[in-house]
């Protein structure tokens, strides 16, 4: 694999657009990233504008790009070449941020997904969380709103947490009355937010278990860059006795579209030998 070529990965969430541009010779190489909140717009609209301004930030144009990949909704960008499932492309995107990891857990925001992988990257079993849980980023999101809290705080605040108090709620509808209830009763905001990261903490500690996880365990979406999830989870895991080491990694919002400029990659080179 010497020819030096450029992928794309597009991972299109519910709410935010994660982009990636890779550069490929021996090895993929990130060398662009960007992302955007939907906010109610088109998501192609979002993409392609995401795209474009890459592109031109590295002054390439769009028929530099090799191959340009898909993954989560992504299947509405029509200037996509191919799609990928987002359980692949995060297992991928994880190994990648986290040389070594033998597990993933995607938290996103409809649900969380633990992902058990061998040394490549490939997937051999996974388990994950109902859509209707309140064990999601959308929950964390709602409950943050109806505290006047910015959903970037939110991780900062639960570490300064003196008594969380978690919601009993097995539903999103339940677990927000809960929450109201707590509010009524004078419970501090960072103990809510505490006792909510906790909730969802344990839910991806019954995850792990059922899934006989093995360690590295590398968090990656939209969760995994809330400081406060990340230590909810460590905490469990390691009352749990599981003997888990729980990674993670700055761009850990970016492990599904990472996933799939590399399976993209891969999908050029194959296409390319074929060929030949």
């Amino acid at each position: 694999m010497n020819q030096q070529i450029y992928t794309f990965g597009v991972d299109v969430g519910s709410s935010i657009i994660k982009t990636i541009l890779m550069s490929y010779s021996e090895t993929p190489v990130i060398i662009g990233k960007a992302a955007e909140k939907i906010r109610k717009r088109n998501p192609e609209m979002v993409a392609n504008q995401l795209i474009d301004s890459l592109l031109k930030k590295n002054n390439l144009n769009y028929n530099d790009i090799a191959y340009l990949a898909t993954t989560g909704e992504g299947e509405m960008l029509q200037r996509k070449r191919g799609h990928f499932y987002s359980m692949t492309t995060h297992a991928k995107g994880g190994i990648f941020l986290n040389p070594g990891c033998l597990t993933v857990i995607d938290m996103g925001a409809f649900y969380v997904r633990a992902i058990k992988i061998n040394e490549m990257g490939k997937v051999l079993d996974y388990k994950m969380t109902g859509q209707c849980a309140s064990g999601s980023g959308q929950f964390i999101e709602n409950i943050s709103r109806y505290l006047g809290l910015a959903i970037e705080d939110v991780g900062e605040t639960s570490l300064k947490s003196v008594a969380p108090e978690t919601p009993s709620g097995i539903c999103s509808v339940l677990a927000e009355t809960d929450v109201i209830n707590m509010v009524s009763r004078g419970i501090t905001t960072p103990d809510i937010i505490k006792g909510i990261h906790l909730s969802i903490a344990n839910k991806i500690v019954k995850l792990l278990s059922s899934l006989k996880a093995k360690s590295p365990v590398a968090l990656t979406g939209g969760m995994a860059m809330n400081i406060g999830m990340i230590q909810a989870v460590r905490e469990l895991v390691e009352e749990s006795e599981l003997g888990l080491e729980i990674t993670t990694h700055q761009d850990s919002i970016y492990a599904g579209a990472i996933g799939a400029a590399i399976w993209g990659g891969f999908r050029h080179f194959k296409l390319e030998a074929g060929r030949n």
